[in-house]
Order: C-alpha cells, then sequence, then structure tokens
C-alpha cells in the first residue's frame, strides 16, 4: 500500500504530464498472473460492486532473521470505499491458523495451517483464495511488495517521522537502540524499527503496528515534503517505489492514482484481523482467529460499511 498510494499522488495533477509520467512508470512494473487457476465457483460474490479490495502481500528479502524464501510476511487487506475518499488496510497476522485450500498441483492444502503457507504452497493464486475463503470477500486485485525496499523509498523522501512508543533495542546488527518519542528515521533505521518483534509481548502485532507507522509516515511525507514540485526528488522516490512492486496484470495504475489522489495519511484506517490471541497447535505457535468477531467485521467490508469498519479499529 506505501507503493500504490504513494504513486496515487500523482494524480493529484491530474491528465497532462504526471499522467503521461504515471504511464510510463506503469509500463515498467512487474505483472504477475495472481488469479490463474482460482476456481471461480469457489471465489466470494461480489457485493459493493463500486468498492475496491486489494490484497497486498509483502516480503523481507533481506530480513536478517529470514530463513525461507517462499512465504510472505505481510498480509494487508486493502478495502478502498465506493466514494475513495478514506481507505482502510486490515492486517491479517501471518500466523493465523485457517483453512488452506489445495493448491493447483494437488500436493499441499486441503488442511489448517498458518495462512502464509498458502503463499509457499501455491503462489498468489492459493493466497487468493485462502484470505477469499477466510474473510468471504471478493479480492479485486494484487499487489506484491518487497519491503526491503522500504530503505530506499525513505532515503528518495529524505526520511520520515515516527514516534516510538517505548525505549529498546534491536537484535539486528548495528543494534540501534530506539529511544522513546518522535524521531526521524532514514531508509534504514526505519526499515530496522519495522522489522522488530521478539523484544515484544506480543510479538508479531508489534511488528505489525511498527508497520502501519512506517506505511502512514511515507505518505505523509509523499504528501507534505515537497516532491511533487521536484521533479529530481519525484523521479527518484516513484523509481524507488514501482521497483519494489509487482501487480496482477489488469490493475492500472493511472485509473489508482486518479481515483485515490486526494489520500493522505488521516484518511487511512489501519485495523488488525480480529483474534482471539496467540496459542499452539502441535509445536507450532500460530493465532486464533475470532470467528463470531470476524464474521461481522468482514461482512462490513463485503458492504462497504465504512462506519462499521472504522468502529471496529477503535
Amino acid at each position: 500500500m506505501i507503493v500504490l498510494l504513494a504513486l496515487a499522488l500523482l494524480g493529484a495533477g491530474g491528465v497532462g504530464a504526471g499522467a503521461l509520467y504515471l504511464r510510463s512508470v506503469d509500463k515498467d512494473v512487474e505483472r504477475v498472473d495472481a488469479f490463474t487457476g482460482v476456481p471461480p465457483q469457489d471465489r466470494p460474490p461480489v457485493v459493493a460492486r463500486d468498492a475496491m479490495n486489494i490484497m497486498i502481500l509483502g516480503s523481507d528479502s533481506r530480513d536478517p532473521e529470514r530463513t525461507e524464501g517462499s512465504r510472505t510476511d505481510t498480509i494487508i487487506l486493502a478495502h478502498l470505499p465506493k466514494d475513495r475518499k478514506s481507505a482502510q488496510l486490515v492486517s491479517i497476522p501471518r500466523d493465523t491458523w485457517v483453512r488452506v485450500p489445495r493448491s493447483a498441483d494437488g500436493r499441499h492444502g486441503g488442511r489448517t495451517a498458518k495462512i502464509n503457507a498458502a503463499y509457499a504452497w501455491g503462489g498468489i493464486p492459493l493466497m487468493v483464495q485462502t484470505v477469499e475463503e477466510f474473510t468471504r470477500v471478493h479480492v479485486d486485485h494484487v499487489a506484491v511488495v518487497d519491503f526491503a525496499g522500504f530503505q530506499e523509498i525513505i532515503d528518495a523522501l529524505g526520511g520520515v517521522d515516527i514516534t516510538v512508543d517505548h525505549r529498546f533495542t534491536s537484535i539486528h546488527p548495528p543494534l540501534r537502540t530506539f529511544p522513546a518519542g518522535r524521531q526521524t528515521m532514514d531508509g534504514a533505521t526505519a526499515l530496522d524499527y519495522s522489522r522488530q518483534r521478539k523484544q515484544f509481548p506480543d510479538g508479531d502485532f508489534a511488528r505489525i503496528r511498527h508497520q502501519q507507522q512506517v506505511i502512514r509516515a511515507i505518505l505523509d511525507k509523499a504528501a507534505t515534503g515537497g516532491i511533487l514540485t521536484s521533479p529530481g526528488k519525484l523521479n527518484d522516490f516513484v523509481r524507488a517505489a514501482s521497483s519494489s512492486v509487482s501487480v496482477d496484470r489488469e490493475m492500472s495504475l493511472l485509473d489508482l492514482a486518479t481515483e485515490l489522489r486526494g489520500l493522505r495519511g488521516g484518511n487511512l484506517t489501519f485495523v488488525t484481523s480480529p483474534s482471539r490471541g496467540t496459542g499452539r497447535v502441535g509445536t507450532e505457535s500460530v493465532v486464533f482467529a475470532d470467528e463470531q468477531k470476524s464474521e461481522a467485521f468482514y461482512d462490513a467490508i463485503r458492504r462497504d460499511a465504512t462506519a462499521e469498519i472504522v468502529r471496529a479499529a477503535r
């Protein structure tokens, strides 16, 4: 969502040079087959036809802790209401215990597992199936982001401002200490901040909050940092952003930018998918979804009931 909403800033200029520039960027963005092999009969129906739901998958290819190359670290369901005046970003913890449909090759799935296993077993199409089965929300588009690209994007902005709740020290070299309070972070520091989880009692939930902070900070800085009036800064920023993202073959960045040109950090609502907390299944540490709250919450997304979605975040 960092990349997609940041590119949307170009839509503020309407047609003309901004649109021509974005078309050139659109051509450079990698396209992926997100829906190939997803059985149409198994997909949830579209309820609110003018709303849009984008599944955003993030991986951190340079994470010092990374030992697996095929699982997605971040899963966000971004809901864009009919009026496009806001966006609600729902983070689904990667350890959420769900049913994963059987993969196209028949070798994996067909059982309960951590939700991010779907990506390892069947790539983006199986992630689409799994998220749609879990939420019963129709996914319209997909974006895949390498969150290691955070660093280049933030440096192109000249840093971002983040408020740290509690002082802590990173577990990754160079073992940065993050003092409590508001501070400006460069790309490497913000990326390090968004990776941390083991020092916090709520683990991955803390990491999700940090990522949400960085997303909002990037969008706010992009909107207010003067990049739209500086061709050099704008080019550096957009190229850094676009090189970090892949999207499905049907997504038009120009159309999206035009529709979202009024969005700023204050228009974003961040929500974490309702859960009953963590526990263990065999040897695995997992997150258990709160089925009752999840049903009501995702029903609000299906119906494009923005006020209900926002209330759930409070």
